[in-house]
C-alpha cells in the first residue's frame, strides 16, 4: 500500500517485512509495465491520456479483480478489505505522509471494496485524472471505460492467472 508513496532509499529505512512488500509492490509494476496485455489494455486510454494510460489501466484492473469469481466473492472482498484497513491501522505509525492524509478517506469509503462497484471504479478514475499534472477532465477516461469494458475484462481475465502466479513465485523468492 505504501510503495508508491516511498521514493528511493527511503525504502531501506524500513524493517525487513515491510522491504519485503515493497520490492514485491515494484516487481510486481515491473512485471505489469512490460507485459504485452497491458499495453494492449493502455491504448483503449493512450490518445486521450498519453502516460496516465497505465495508472488509469490499474483502477480498471483493480475493478476487474474485485468482481472476479473466481478470487472474490461479495462477502470475501468486504471481508478482505477489512481485514486489510485493520492490518494497515497497525502500521500507521511508517505511513509516509501523503498516504497518511489518504488512509483515512480510504478506509472510511471503503475504496477497497467499492472497487467492485462502477461507481466506485469512477470516482478512482476521477482521482487519478484530478492528481495528475496537466490533466483537468476525468469524463473521457470514465466513457472509455465503460466503452471498452468487455474488452479490457477479457484482456485482465488472460492476464491475471500470469500476474498471479508471478507475484506467488516473487513473494517466496523475497521471504
Amino acid at each position: 500500500m505504501i510503495s508508491d508513496h516511498i521514493k528511493g532509499r527511503k525504502q531501506y529505512d524500513h524493517d525487513p517485512a515491510v522491504l519485503a512488500g515493497i520490492r514485491l509492490h515494484r516487481e510486481i509494476d515491473q512485471f505489469t509495465d512490460n507485459h504485452e496485455a497491458i499495453k494492449k489494455a493502455k491504448e483503449y486510454f493512450r490518445p486521450v491520456y498519453r502516460l496516465y494510460s497505465g495508472a488509469l489501466v490499474d483502477v480498471v484492473f483493480d475493478h476487474f479483480l474485485a468482481i472476479e469469481p473466481s478470487v472474490f466473492s461479495e462477502a470475501s472482498l468486504f471481508a478482505f478489505s477489512q481485514k486489510v484497513y485493520a492490518e494497515l491501522d497497525k502500521q500507521q505509525a511508517i505511513f509516509p505522509e501523503r498516504f497518511a492524509y489518504m488512509y483515512p478517506y480510504m478506509k472510511e469509503q471503503n475504496w477497497l471494496y467499492n472497487y467492485r462497484l462502477t461507481s466506485g471504479t469512477e470516482k478512482s478514475l476521477a482521482g487519478v485524472v484530478r492528481r495528475a499534472a496537466y490533466l483537468e477532465d476525468h469524463a473521457p477516461a470514465i466513457q472509455l471505460f465503460h466503452q471498452h469494458y468487455q474488452s479490457i475484462q477479457e484482456i485482465f481475465r488472460q492476464f491475471w492467472p500470469e500476474l498471479e502466479a508471478f507475484a506467488f513465485k516473487k513473494w517466496q523468492d523475497l521471504k
